[in-house]
């Protein structure tokens, strides 16, 4: 059986990638805390055990970690959620657009109305990224 590298863990579901919203916004908590915030960020009613049983496999797929040297126990994102964003656009980026980052983009300012500071800053990056990250 093939291990996946630690450092690079599965892409999250939707329900794993709201639960790692509330770690990123709260930071570490218990389940009774995350289920708490997770709650009332979606306005929805999730019950303590369904919360409790994703943070075990979110845990067991290397998504968050769990402290077991204090009870209740802790958890928290294994990775922050700018690496958990640059992971998944990455993995969009070679799937869906054959590794073109120019067509990613493209598709994205087609499918949303940009505000004038995105575009303004998409243009900045642009440049720095032509100019060799000068």
């Amino acid at each position: 059986m093939r291990r996946k590298k630690p450092s690079a863990p599965p892409r999250p579901t939707d329900l794993e990638l709201a639960i790692l919203r509330v770690l990123w916004q709260r930071g570490p908590g218990t389940v009774r805390e995350i289920l708490k915030d997770f709650n009332e960020s979606r306005g929805t009613q999730a019950g303590y055990t369904t919360v409790l049983k994703m943070l075990q496999i979110m845990t067991d797929k290397g998504l968050a970690e769990r402290d077991d040297s204090q009870r209740p126990q802790v958890y928290r994102a294994r990775l922050s959620q700018a690496e958990t964003q640059q992971q998944l656009v990455g993995d969009l980026l070679d799937r869906a657009f054959g590794g073109s980052a120019k067509q990613l983009v493209m598709q994205a300012l087609a499918s949303r109305a940009a505000s004038d500071d995105d575009l303004a800053e998409v243009e900045l990056l642009l440049d720095r990224l032509e100019g060799g990250g000068e």
